[in-house]
């Protein structure tokens, strides 16, 4: 049992480990997870339905979206991003792990007449040979990709963009880095059964990486016949870190604001946007 509670309580190096599949295209997590998308009060999988609109609005305007733009929707989920683009006229594709989630978003745009292409992959693992005037990775998907796996997409952004074509994309800031504090929690069937429909028991280990910028909840969760170890690692960026990480890349950083809405840039703000586009 020590053996056993001393694993549970390691520290791992910052992104050793990455357990994405386990918290995706697991049936009953994903079922957990596609209720907070479609949850229109709350700001957890997805932003909440008012913000939504008011981003695709000011998104419409700040990227002159009209019809035959082409847009790619990393990481879509049920697609309340693209369905939106989509009914103006725009050319969408969207891209999202969960199964669950993109059956959803299929299943709207069929009852909806709306001719939006879903892929169901790991992001990182996309190809296409299309180009797109604007790329899209929205509720801050890109602090959950280890140093590595951040080059590999901004890397990709750039080779599928039309010259011309900008990335939209939001991130945790220093600010919100601050506030997380590292906090070890054991409870049965922890967070409300979210992890599984049975009994299980579940220990959260939050770390911070004051180095890297990196905080990782690591959770353990314990049922009768298994155990496992899901890794959320979230890395908070300086604005100077992230413009770096895009300018390294070949972009040139267009602007900063506050969120994917275009409110103007505050600094102290928990999390921005950066628009960056391929010259």
């Amino acid at each position: 049992m020590f053996r056993e509670l001393k694993e549970i309580n390691a520290r791992p190096k910052p992104f050793e480990f990455y357990t994405a599949s386990d918290l995706w295209t697991d049936e009953y997590i994903s079922e957990q997870m596609l209720s907070f998308h479609l949850n229109e009060d709350v700001d957890l999988s997805s932003r909440n339905a008012k913000f939504i609109k008011r981003s695709v609005e000011w998104i419409a305007s700040n990227f002159n979206i009209e019809a035959g733009t082409k847009i790619a929707d990393f990481g879509c989920g049920p697609g309340l991003y693209s369905t939106k683009l989509a009914q103006r006229k725009a050319n969408v594709i969207g891209i999202d792990f969960s199964k669950r989630s993109i059956q959803y978003a299929r299943d709207v745009a069929n009852k909806e007449g709306l001719a939006i292409q879903y892929v169901n992959q790991n992001y990182l693992d996309f190809e296409t040979d299309n180009q797109f005037d604007l790329i899209l990775m929205i509720m801050c998907d890109f602090c959950a990709l280890s140093p590595s796996q951040r080059n590999i997409m901004l890397n990709k952004f750039y080779e599928i963009l039309a010259h011309g074509g900008s990335v939209l994309l939001d991130a945790y800031s220093l600010t919100a880095f601050q506030e997380r504090k590292e906090t070890s929690t054991y409870e049965a069937n922890l967070l409300n059964g979210f992890w599984s429909p049975d009994d299980y028991y579940g220990f959260q280990n939050t770390f911070k990486y004051d180095k890297e910028k990196v905080v990782l909840d690591k959770y353990t969760i314990i049922e009768a016949d298994r155990t496992r170890t899901i890794y959320n690692w979230l890395q908070y960026f300086s604005h100077n870190a992230l413009k770096k990480e895009f300018e390294d890349c070949g972009f040139a950083v267009e602007n900063l604001y506050s969120d994917v809405a275009g409110s103007p840039f505050d600094p102290d703000s928990r999390e921005f946007a950066i628009a960056a586009m391929k010259p």
